[in-house]
């Protein structure tokens, strides 16, 4: 069970992989701006600030997942529910019926095993929902958990919740699937715009020998290129924020 989904712990491979690409990408960028070993050394710090930063997208990666997989949990648990199993074991049944879709380390799993877990020790549905809701911070999991819980004090509707919170959940995926479709091609030219800079300097330092040399080696040239790198670094980060929609 994840304790809390904006939090994210990598795994030995991927922190390898993310620390080798930082490497590389500070010593490529320390020989094309600064032309020396200092200048690679001074920018290899900057390595654990890439592995922070790519938190952030393997946590959308991973709640995004997270909800797609809940919307196969919740038809699990209508086709449970219209078959007449009570609510509790409806999710004992839409728990196996996931096992039958999803690798037994995948989140949807490891969740619907949790929260039978915590239903056979007396814990209530509203509650353990509303935990799940809350360690996920998905806000369509957190949505369905509060009407969830309205609907059991109340007597409601729940199957009919379910099926809205699936549709929901369904259409948001269709549109996010769309977007993403939309946008690839322009986040590949934002890609190779972005190398530009980096392939228009590595092209002059391989055809113009010497042409780049007033800039390496004395004080000025130092902050010329880390000015210059500075307001490359934003103009990247900012037309990453520009391509990164989401639903």
């Amino acid at each position: 069970m994840i304790d809390n989904y904006n939090i994210y712990h990598y795994n030995k491979n991927e922190l390898s992989v993310l620390i080798i690409q930082g490497i590389f990408l500070c010593i490529l960028l320390g020989y094309l701006f600064y032309n020396n070993i200092l200048g690679v050394l001074v920018l290899l710090p900057f390595t654990f600030l890439y592995v922070k930063n790519k938190k952030t997208y393997y946590v959308l990666n991973r709640k995004w997942q997270l909800t797609k997989e809940f919307k196969d949990g919740l038809s699990s648990l209508i086709a449970a529910l219209n078959a007449g199993y009570s609510v509790e074991n409806a999710i004992s049944q839409a728990a196996n019926d996931l096992k039958q879709m999803y690798e037994k380390e995948s989140l949807i799993i490891t969740e619907f095993d949790t929260i039978v877990s915590k239903l056979q020790m007396n814990q209530n549905t509203e509650e353990v929902f509303h935990d799940f809701g809350e360690r996920s911070d998905v806000e369509d999991i957190k949505n369905f958990a509060d009407v969830f819980k309205t609907a059991k004090r109340t007597g409601g509707d729940i199957i009919r919740i379910m099926r809205s919170t699936e549709k929901t959940i369904n259409d948001k995926i269709e549109v996010e699937s769309e977007i993403q479709t939309l946008i690839a091609g322009k986040r590949l030219e934002v890609k190779i715009m972005n190398g530009m800079p980096c392939g228009i300097i590595l092209f002059l330092r391989v055809s113009s020998p010497g042409f780049l040399d007033p800039l390496y080696g004395n004080l000025s040239g130092v902050l010329i290129m880390s000015a210059i790198l500075a307001v490359y670094y934003g103009i990247t980060k900012a037309t990453e924020k520009l391509t990164d929609i989401r639903v």
